[in-house]
């Protein structure tokens, strides 16, 4: 399934935002059923915000209730069918359990429903006499429409719905209000709104048995064969395989056997990082941007990532912490270049709330139409870590056994599969990583690569990464490059990042006979960086607005190079068989 589908369940619509309203409320009447004493009896959707703490929904879902129940919708047929990698499912899995584990100790539980959202809740919602639907608002398009057709459908029942912003920073909506009506496409325009606004709502309490004001959870004792957390095998995953000692590289289609997670889901891991995150930075009292080094490419137990993007951990009490300790340390009040982290994520969203094409060169008014080559044997060897640059297989080994890799690393494989050596699709390396990629979700995961392959938001397209400069510069002496690439742990220091100049002699002491033991690059960077750098450049020189910008020694250098997309689009789209001469297949 693509990544929307994993958000089965988790869906939402940004109808009726307006202002800073951070809540609507779908009011329906008729929530009575007896027609005397109007009691109120409340279901809450979990999607994403899988958290208790800043819950408004599920606080304003309580108020007054006599019942409540918490649900999450799953459709197992998805999990066999999908293109969601089990990484990803597993972490799901953990922060179901994790939920239900925190509901159980106010009495209640979680309910894990089985099927589609539309066939299943209003059977459900009649048998359990629902007279209220809470769920956090869900910004993405695919969510707003789906919810779209819940609400029309509680409205039929008589049961009132109210949803309200949690999963952002801010309500998009005052952004594109306060922009003129339009996103904003340059992330200094976006700053400039932002700080225009002001800070984003406080986060709300925690909810917890104090919260619950009488309401209680009515729970039957099949409860765990009907609505319990499945487990992978129920979802039909095979979790025998490869360990991490002998990993063995099979189709990116394929599932793989599971190594011990490096990422626990659920809030209340999410807090214990936020608070050893917390630490760290007091403890060096560094606010600035993070230096990549050797140990940095490794999962941190301060990452936060995952969490986000699943809410385990709410973006509103990590800013308003973060904030916090830097007043207490700096005594002065924090630049927003502080939550750098959670800016760009709102960039993206708000980027792409209004954009059901967001995930899509074709009919995406802000991404550039350029004729990438269809290469599916080059798209796998990169997927599965076949380039024969160690670097690059080094990082897509480690996304594929842990989920997770460092951002500059996400840079360095970006590039080399699209504008800087193989010229596939940035959509071909987006599939892939809400595959493969945890804190991957859809409005960011397709920002960045619109933004690292110069579709969008970024055009400086002659700046190309070395896959064995930039490796040597972030790994030395190869140690991250050995722990994943086991094939070359003997090699030494000098060849590691380019173990087909290492001499015959060499290659048959270390037992990695290059061609062999480990693949021949797939292509010579000078040489295909070259050519793509031109074919960008033509690209780009049928843009009306477009101006080289080769000289330019800023760091940030937005142009308007989507004023005259329409016309660029209608060129270039026609262009592709000229081009395929420069394939690098």
């Amino acid at each position: 399934m693509n990544g929307k589908r994993l958000e089965e369940g988790k869906q939402s619509i940004g109808d009726g935002q307006g202002g800073e309203s951070v809540g609507v409320n779908h009011s329906t009447g008729g929530a009575s059923r007896s027609g005397a004493t109007k009691e109120k009896h409340t279901v809450h959707w979990f999607r994403k915000g899988l958290r208790l703490h800043d819950n408004p929904s599920l606080r304003e879902g309580l108020k007054d209730a006599k019942t409540f129940r918490c649900i999450f919708v799953l459709d197992p047929w998805f999990a066999g069918s999908s293109n969601v990698g089990i990484n990803k499912w597993r972490f799901l899995l953990q922060c179901l359990e994790d939920l239900d584990h925190s509901l159980r100790k106010m009495n209640s539980r979680l309910f894990v429903i089985r099927g589609q959202p539309a066939d299943t809740l209003p059977k459900l919602f009649k048998e359990w006499g629902t007279t209220s639907l809470t769920f956090e608002e869900d910004p993405e398009p695919y969510g707003r429409v789906r919810d779209h057709n819940i609400i029309a459908m509680c409205k039929e029942l008589g049961i009132s719905v109210v949803q309200k912003v949690s999963h952002t920073l801010y309500n998009l909506q005052s952004i594109i209000d306060r922009n003129g009506g339009q996103a904003p496409l340059t992330y200094h325009q976006f700053l400039n709104v932002v700080a225009r606004i002001g800070p984003p709502p406080q986060p709300e309490l925690p909810v917890n048995a104090g919260t619950l004001e009488g309401a209680f959870t009515p729970i039957n004792e099949d409860h765990d064969d009907k609505y319990g957390v499945p487990t992978l095998e129920e979802l039909g995953f095979d979790t025998e395989g490869p360990k991490k000692s002998d990993f063995i590289l099979r189709s990116f289609e394929g599932v793989f056997g599971l190594s011990p997670p490096v990422w626990q889901g659920g809030e209340s891991e999410s807090l214990a990082r936020l608070e050893r995150h917390l630490e760290r930075k007091a403890w060096v009292a560094s606010f600035g941007r993070p230096k990549m080094t050797p140990q940095s490419l490794l999962p941190s137990q301060t990452g936060l990532s995952p969490y986000l993007r699943f809410g385990c951990l709410s973006t509103r009490l990590f800013y308003y912490q973060l904030t916090d300790l830097y007043k207490k340390i700096k005594k002065a009040f924090p630049p927003l270049s502080l939550h750098g982290q959670l800016l760009w994520r709102e960039f993206f969203y708000c980027a792409a709330t209004k954009n059901p094409n967001f995930d899509k060169m074709v009919g995406n008014p802000i991404c550039v139409q350029i004729p990438w080559d269809r290469n599916p044997e080059a798209l796998a060897k990169w997927a599965n870590g076949q380039t024969g640059f160690p670097w690059i297989d080094a990082v897509m080994t480690q996304l594929r056994q842990e989920g997770w890799i460092h951002h500059l690393a996400r840079h360095a494989v970006a590039c080399f599969l699209t504008r800087g050596d193989l010229f596939i699709s940035w959509e071909d390396g987006m599939k892939v990583f809400e595959e493969l990629l945890l804190d991957a979700d859809w409005s960011v995961n397709a920002g960045m690569w619109m933004w690292l392959s110069c579709s969008s938001f970024f055009q400086q397209f002659f700046h190309c990464y070395c896959p064995v400069k930039f490796g040597r510069k972030a790994d030395p002496n190869g140690d991250y490059i050995r722990r994943y690439l086991p094939v070359l742990k003997n090699m030494p220091i000098e060849y590691i990042h380019e173990p087909w100049l290492a001499p015959e002699n060499v290659q048959r002491a270390t037992k990695c006979i290059i061609g062999k033991d480990y693949p021949l690059p797939m292509v010579n960077h000078a040489v295909v960086s070259r050519i793509n750098i031109q074919r960008m450049k033509q690209v780009y020189q049928q843009l009306a607005n477009y101006k080289l910008v080769e000289d330019s020694k800023g760091n940030e250098n937005y142009k308007d190079c989507y004023q005259q997309r329409r016309r660029s689009n209608n060129i270039l789209q026609n262009s592709t068989a000229g081009n395929q001469a420069a394939s690098v297949s």
